[in-house]
């Protein structure tokens, strides 16, 4: 029977002290799984609010999605009796997420040290551009710093000639995602020892690590057997590819691929090409029969192709546009914003069911008085605890 709670992480709170999208997204995750998450936003508000256009001046649509499934308050950190409501806050949940930077932190005296003075077994996250130890530790840091300095436009420039940003914000939500999966290893940890902990996710170690996976390469060996960046990804030729009618990206993988493609094109003489004998020989003549694939899928439309390839189990797919992709969401109904389109959790788990939104995204202290009233009324509190 299905668990009729909102999800995993039902019971756990969640202190969200993070802007923009990285931590953001991190806590939406949060809140998707079912823990309970509380957003301190300030007086100025937060960037994800105005990124980009939508319904109502307060929430962009990236807001709408970004911002689901927790709770709105305001306060003014820079304030003694903003700080001491925050840690009053910071009393009453399992994690808090931040990325303010270290120096940031420490002036406004909200470092992990402070804030697990009220709450001993707080996982307490903090994410910056940089790790705390290094020069770089309060060195501003947004998403397109941190790819130039992962490896990212190297890797294009080796395949390209160009060095360029990937178009999508990947490493605040690569390091969102490592947010989420960390501060989880260390509620587990929790859960077996009774012991909270600081955890720290730099961004630029989070990304390099990200990159280097399969570019390190032959470089890793030491001595190194080859130049860093795995042949195959970089290559200039792996591409999407044209069809009679538009577009198609197929990767032939194995030799079996291989052959039947080339005998469906209507080219005996590449079936059994000693290029496809081996995993090695397709990585080191990938040029080539990157070409070879290109030419053949040009006879022949689209949905051919797909077919075929569905029929002879190769990987294959369409190109669909952003507005088709939008246009395929699930809609949903905000009490304020109106209609709108839901990104769905892309994780599904047998013991619970329901809406990926239980809550929709809030305005800028919305929950002020209903946070701050709980807070009063937790046990075992006292203003002195949080001074």
């Amino acid at each position: 029977m299905p668990s009729t709670s909102n999800g995993p992480l039902d019971g756990i709170r969640v202190l969200d002290l993070s802007t923009v999208v990285m931590g953001p997204l991190a806590t939406q995750i949060f809140g998707d799984l079912g823990a309970d998450v509380i957003t301190v936003e300030d007086p100025k508000g937060t960037l994800s609010r105005v990124m980009t256009a939508g319904p109502v001046p307060q929430l962009s649509g990236i807001a709408l999605n970004l911002l689901r499934n927790k709770r709105n308050v305001v306060l003014d950190l820079k304030d003694t009796g903003g700080r001491e409501q925050l840690l009053g806050i910071a009393a009453t949940v399992d994690v808090l997420v931040t990325n303010l930077r270290p120096g940031t932190l420490e002036r406004l005296r909200l470092s992990y040290d402070y804030v697990r003075e009220v709450r001993p077994d707080i996982v307490f996250c903090q994410a910056q551009g940089y790790p705390s130890d290094s020069p770089a530790a309060d060195a501003p840091a947004y998403d397109d710093v941190i790819q130039a300095g992962s490896g990212i436009p190297d890797a294009f420039r080796r395949q390209t000639g160009t060095p360029v940003l990937v178009p999508t914000l990947v490493a605040d939500k690569v390091s969102g995602l490592t947010i989420a999966y960390a501060v989880m290893a260390a509620l587990f940890e929790r859960e077996r020892t009774g012991e909270g902990q600081r955890v720290e996710v730099p961004m630029i170690d989070v990304m390099t690590a990200f990159t280097l996976v399969e570019h390190a390469g032959a470089a890793t060996a030491v001595p190194p057997q080859g130049p860093p960046g795995y042949a195959r990804i970089l290559n200039p030729e792996r591409r999407p590819q044209r069809t009679s009618d538009g577009w198609i990206n197929v990767l032939a993988y194995t030799r079996q691929n291989y052959d039947d493609l080339f005998h469906e094109a209507g080219r005996p003489d590449l079936v059994g090409d000693e290029r496809t004998a081996s995993a090695r020989s397709r990585i080191a003549h990938a040029d080539s029969l990157y070409r070879d694939v290109s030419e053949s899928l040009a006879s022949r439309t689209t949905a051919e192709w797909l077919e075929f390839c569905a029929r002879s189990a190769i990987p294959a797919s369409t190109l669909p546009t952003l507005e088709e992709l939008v246009d395929a969401l699930p809609e949903d109904d905000h009490p304020r914003a109106g209609r709108y389109k839901v990104i769905p959790q892309p994780v599904r788990f047998s013991r619970h069911t329901g809406r990926t939104v239980h809550r929709h995204a809030a305005l800028s202290g919305e929950h002020n008085d209903e946070v701050m009233a709980e807070v009063a009324a937790w046990p075992d509190r006292t203003n002195e605890e949080i001074r």
